[in-house]
C-alpha cells in the first residue's frame, strides 16, 4: 500500500506541475497588455511602459513562471492588478459563495440521480426504466447555462418565485442566499444528475444479479426490502466514487452558471479578471480549479484502492 501511495503521490506532484505549466503558458500568450488595458487606450507609451515595469510585466516569462509557484509553495498568490488586494482574500470571499453552491448542486445531484437510477432498475427494461434514460439521455445533451436561463424564464419570470440574480450575503439574509442559491444548483445539478442516474441504475442491476441478492428473495424479503436493504449499498461503491469527481467537476462548472444569474462568486471574479486582464488573478483561480481537480482524482484512487486491493497490483 505504501508503494502504490508513493507512485500516486508522486503522479499528483508531476500532474499539478504540469497543470501550472499549461495556465501559465496558455495565458501568458493571449493577445493584448495588462498594462495597456489598466491605463486605458489614452495612455502614453513611457506610462504603460514604466507600468509594467511596476507589475513585472517586462521580466522574461520563465523568470515570471517561478516566481509564481515560488510564491505559490509559500501560500502568497501575489497582489491583484485591477482591485489592489491580495489574491488570496480575493479568492476565498468568493469562495464562500462557489463552495456552498456546489455543495447544494451536489445534494440535489445525488438526491435526484439516486432515485432516478433506482426507479429505473427496479423497473429495467419496462417504460419507467426506457422513460427516466430517455429523459437522462436529455439531460446529459442539455447545456447548463440553458437550462439555467430556461429556469429563469419559469421561476423568475412567468412565475416570480425565485429572483433572476444576486446574492444578498450570509450575513445580511442566510435564507435569502440560500433561496438565491437554489435555481443555479439545480441548473448545474441537472446535468451530473442525467450522468449519475445512469450509473447508479447500472450499478443497481449489476448488484441485482448477485447469488446474496438471489439468496435474499429465496427468503422471501419483498423486492423493496432487497433492493433498499441489499443492493443498494453494495452499488453505492461506484457511485460515491463517481460523485467524488462530479464535485471537483461542480466547481469548475459554476464559472458559466454564476454569470448566468450575476452571482458574485469565483466564476465571475475569473471573467472579470479576464476582462480587466488581471492575469495574477486568472491563473490562481485557474489553478486552483485544476488542482480540485487533479486532488479529487488522486482521492478516488486512493478510495479505490482501499475499497478493492486488486487496483494496487496494476
Amino acid at each position: 500500500m505504501s508503494r502504490f501511495l508513493v507512485q500516486r503521490c508522486a503522479l499528483l506532484l508531476v500532474t499539478l506541475a504540469a497543470a501550472s505549466l499549461v495556465v501559465f503558458v496558455v495565458l501568458d500568450i493571449l493577445p493584448g497588455n495588462a498594462a495597456q488595458v489598466m491605463m486605458g487606450p489614452d495612455a502614453s507609451p513611457e506610462a504603460v511602459a514604466a507600468l509594467a515595469q511596476e507589475l513585472g510585466l517586462d521580466r522574461p516569462a520563465p523568470v515570471r513562471y517561478g516566481q509564481w509557484i515560488a510564491g505559490l509553495l509559500q501560500g502568497d498568490m501575489g497582489e491583484s492588478h485591477a482591485y489592489g488586494t491580495p489574491v488570496a482574500g480575493l479568492i476565498a470571499e468568493r469562495l464562500a459563495l462557489t463552495v456552498p453552491l456546489a455543495l447544494l448542486a451536489m445534494l440535489l445531484t445525488a438526491v435526484l440521480a439516486l432515485a432516478a437510477g433506482i426507479f429505473a432498475a427496479s423497473r429495467h427494461n419496462r417504460a419507467g426504466d426506457v422513460g427516466m434514460m430517455a429523459l437522462a439521455q436529455i439531460g446529459i445533451a442539455v447545456p447548463n447555462f440553458w437550462f439555467a436561463i430556461l429556469l429563469i424564464l419559469l421561476f423568475s419570470v412567468k412565475l416570480q418565485w425565485f429572483s433572476a440574480g444576486g446574492f444578498p450575503g450570509w450575513a445580511d439574509d442566510p435564507l435569502g442566499s440560500l433561496k438565491s442559491l437554489l435555481l443555479p444548483a439545480l441548473s448545474l445539478a441537472a446535468v451530473q444528475a442525467a450522468i449519475l442516474a445512469r450509473i447508479t441504475r447500472s450499478a443497481v442491476l449489476e448488484v441485482l444479479r448477485e447469488d446474496f441478492v438471489r439468496t435474499a428473495r429465496a427468503k422471501g424479503l419483498s423486492e423493496r426490502a432487497v433492493l433498499w436493504r441489499h443492493a443498494l449499498r453494495s452499488a453505492l461503491i461506484p457511485v460515491v466514487t463517481v460523485m467524488a469527481l462530479q464535485f471537483a467537476n461542480l466547481l469548475a462548472g459554476t464559472i458559466v452558471v454564476e454569470n448566468v444569474f450575476y452571482l458574485p462568486g469565483l466564476g465571475r471574479l475569473v471573467f472579470q479578471s479576464i476582462a480587466n486582464r488581471d492575469l495574477i488573478v486568472v491563473r490562481n483561480c485557474v489553478m486552483l480549479l485544476a488542482g480540485m481537480v487533479v486532488v479529487m482524482n488522486f482521492v478516488v484512487d486512493v478510495l479505490y484502492a482501499w475499497i478493492d486491493p486488486r487496483v494496487k497490483q496494476r
